[in-house]
């Protein structure tokens, strides 16, 4: 339930990395030089599992893999965060890349001969490099440079830095050169483009693609080789001019740093990796806990809404809270995952209402309402219930791109609407996130019911001070109809992320079950008790009469 990637629904995310080093700013020794350096790398944590094996540089893994110490917002390389998206019980995530190496150094300096043995039949590599390969040649500082393109070039030097004769190649015979060996040990070789660097042309829209070509290189030896391919420095350019400059700032270090990003950020292309490996079907589809598509919206299959049953009140003579929304409101246990509406029932006296969650995962306003599910729940609504409705994790999705599986709303409260087309062909007038709304208030109010529109639950990633608010347009837009249609309104967003404040981030990150949007059954509860405290500040609605003794 991750929704496109704009300033409303900016993901954004997970994990680690450290900064290049400046060959002119410092000398370099053993210690210094990652070239030369003894770094201490990870290993498979299971060897009796398959593993996920990363190579490349440090956009991929950053130092010591702490951030600096600094936190989310040190310099994290995405071969981190990559591992909150998979199944860690099913696969290892071995993260083999070292900070400051390219195609060329990975090789030499002995890196690759340390990383080959844990390759075995049945495991994949992933290896990204190119921010390093544009470097000199031979200099006294850090010789890693390769000889441009994808050919059999190659040259004979004596390595101003080492003192020895060396042979230096083309960017493409090292790709080759890895994945003829990965393919030796019965492993599958996955090739990734570098990361985008942060760089935008004068229009301030447009992301500057990667130069020197190594992007186009990566692409050609990965189909020259019949190899899977990860386009990151395409999509990710992409992904930012969605975003946006002001989003994209927040994703890296402050400036003039274009290179490196911070956790979010790391986050944003460890999405971006999840993506290429699924639309390569190169990992099993059982490891995946989360999956994204290119443009960041969540990947997974979405539940036929016709096989979800409509949950009944269980006491039809009491009064019911009925709850409409998506995963976050109720995901029925998948992969950990609970919502909060799941346990909200707990804080109730039930010989004095129903809690009643017809909340179902992957929905919008738009699809809970196309789909027929409204129609359903409408029908068992009557006078003195309540209604409490919460959306806004995908209605974000991009309207007419087909992995965005058609949930997107039109921004805003308005009267305006998008075409969009369906799988089977036929089209649909998509009415804005407000339209959506007020015809759920209305129909209620219809019924004699009272109506509670809730801001969604923020991501892990955005409650804290210091960051932007979550869902800051969703939340307004939520009130604004609210208040025109005779509805309460309550900032659940806020709620959540004050209470989140308070417990700390060690607690709120015990509170997920994924990387930034699912609670687990303790998240659940915690912010189903937001949700009752922001009920029983409501005025004339009485909630406190029907909660439950402590």
């Amino acid at each position: 339930m991750i929704a496109k990637p704009t300033r409303r629904g900016v993901a954004a995310l997970l994990l680690l990395a450290l900064p290049f080093m400046q060959a002119h700013a410092q000398e370099f020794t053993a210690t210094t030089d990652p070239a030369r350096a003894q770094v201490t790398l990870p290993e498979p944590a299971n060897p009796a599992l398959p593993s996920l094996i990363l190579i490349g540089d440090s956009t991929v893994r950053n130092g010591r893999d702490d951030g600096q110490g600094k936190g989310a917002e040190g310099q994290w390389g995405w071969g981190n965060p990559i591992a909150a998206y998979l199944d860690t019980t099913k696969i290892n995530v071995v993260n083999r890349a070292v900070g400051g190496l390219s195609s060329r150094t990975y090789r030499t300096s002995g890196h690759w001969d340390r990383t080959r043995p844990f390759i075995k039949r049945g495991d994949w590599v992933v290896m990204q490099f190119g921010h390093n390969d544009a470097s000199p040649v031979n200099d006294n500082s850090r010789a890693r440079g390769v000889l441009r393109g994808t050919g059999p070039e190659k040259e004979d030097i004596t390595n101003l830095l080492t003192g020895k004769p060396e042979t230096v190649f083309t960017y493409g015979a090292y790709l080759r050169g890895y994945i003829a060996e990965i393919r030796a040990a019965g492993a599958t070789p996955v090739v990734a483009s570098p990361v985008i660097r942060k760089r935008w042309e004068p229009d301030g829209k447009t992301v500057t693609r990667a130069g020197g070509n190594f992007a186009a290189w990566a692409a050609e030896v990965a189909k020259q080789e019949g190899v899977a391919f990860i386009d990151l420095n395409e999509w990710g350019a992409k992904r930012y001019e969605a975003l946006g400059k002001d989003i994209v700032a927040t994703l890296f270090p402050p400036d003039p740093e274009t290179v490196h990003t911070n956790w979010l950020g790391a986050a944003v292309n460890a999405q971006l990796v999840i993506a290429g490996l699924l639309q390569n079907k190169v990992l099993p589809e059982d490891v995946y806990k989360q999956r994204f598509a290119p443009d960041g919206s969540d990947d997974r299959p979405v539940v036929d809404a016709r096989k979800v049953k409509v949950e009944a009140p269980r006491d039809p003579r009491l009064p019911s809270i009925v709850l409409i929304g998506d995963s976050t409101v109720r995901s029925g246990g998948q992969n950990g995952a609970f919502g909060w509406g799941e346990r909200l029932g707990a804080f109730f006296d039930t010989s004095k209402v129903n809690i009643v969650n017809n909340a179902i995962g992957g929905r919008s306003s738009r699809t809970f309402f196309t789909e027929g599910r409204w129609a359903a729940v409408l029908e068992q609504l009557k006078a003195g219930d309540w209604l409490l409705i919460q959306f806004g994790h995908n209605d974000g999705a991009r309207i007419g791109d087909p992995a965005s599986k058609n949930r997107g709303s039109v921004p805003g409260i308005g009267p305006e609407t998008v075409e969009d087309t369906r799988p089977d062909g036929t089209k649909e007038m998509v009415q804005s996130f407000g339209w959506y709304l007020a015809r759920y208030i209305t129909d209620a109010k219809a019924r004699g019911a009272n109506v509670v529109v809730l801001s969604p639950i923020p991501h892990k990633d955005r409650w804290k001070p210091d960051q932007p608010r979550d869902f800051e347009n969703y939340a307004a837009w939520g009130e604004q109809v609210a208040r025109a249609h005779g509805a309460q309104f309550v900032d659940l967003t806020m709620l959540v992320a004050t209470a989140y404040r308070a417990a700390g981030a060690e607690t709120v990150d015990g509170l997920f079950s994924d990387a930034r949007t699912h609670t687990n059954d303790a998240g659940a509860r915690f912010n189903a008790a937001q949700v009752v405290e922001g009920l029983k500040r409501l005025p004339k609605q009485n909630f406190s009469a029907l909660l439950a003794k402590p």
